[in-house]
């Protein structure tokens, strides 16, 4: 089912309260979901589960970082106050970048970061975090296609046939353009994204919650500033 026109106006407040509700489960269930695959993990493998935690987390580190360089490389292709657009762009399409191998990389990214701040969530807190992401991208997704279908027709159509909607094709589908990425805009455009990513590089490396959630905190703040083109 597509996404409303309040849903989608309203998109990061909606992230925002998936990625809250999520970490309040902590209430409900004490238990990091981190800690219980490393317990598991270690049982299995007869290793010492500290060990095992500090490589899960430093795996959802770079899975975060991975997020970081899809946004931005996505973003510097598509300019941030369409990215950030409050309605939704049908006037052009864009098919360069890693949008020759995925119609959404924008929205796989969120996907990967649900998986990577999972790791800081609790076991019923990482599962709603991650299908309440995936389940509320593709609402965004099916809206956003509709319209661009309509407004473009034919050569939506020939675009949707050939890149895949979620999950990246491992190679480009589409022949490259001459458009060039301007990457100090996407950079400028994710700045909170590769803030959260240092947030949770800093937390694999000292363990210190606190430190994590001020960078996190100084993070969120970030995507509130002015994306303007530079």
């Amino acid at each position: 089912m597509k996404a409303t026109n309040w849903e989608f106006s309203n998109r990061a407040m909606v992230f925002g309260l998936i990625f809250g509700v999520s970490f309040l489960l902590y209430f409900v269930d004490h238990q990091n979901a981190t800690s219980a695959l490393a317990d598991r993990l270690a049982a299995r493998l007869g290793d010492n589960p500290d060990s095992v935690a500090r490589f899960l987390l430093a795996v959802a580190a770079l899975l975060l970082v991975t997020t970081a360089l899809i946004r931005t490389w996505a973003s510097a292709y598509l300019r941030a106050d369409v990215v950030y657009a409050a309605q939704i762009k049908t006037t052009a399409l864009v098919a360069n970048g890693p949008y020759r191998q995925v119609r959404n990389p924008l929205y796989f990214a969120n996907f990967l970061m649900a998986l990577a701040l999972g790791a800081m969530a609790s076991r019923s807190g990482f599962f709603v975090l991650t299908i309440g992401m995936l389940a509320f991208c593709y609402r965004l997704i099916l809206r956003e296609e509709a319209e661009l279908q309509a407004a473009q027709g034919e050569s939506y159509k020939q675009y949707r046939n050939a890149v895949p909607r979620f999950w990246p094709a491992l190679t480009p589908r589409l022949p490259a353009s001459p458009e060039r990425a301007n990457w100090g805009n996407g950079f400028r455009a994710e700045l909170w994204c590769w803030g959260y990513a240092t947030a949770l590089v800093v937390f694999a490396i000292t363990l210190k919650s606190a430190l994590f959630f001020a960078i996190l905190g100084v993070s969120f703040a970030a995507f509130f500033l002015p994306k303007k083109k530079v």
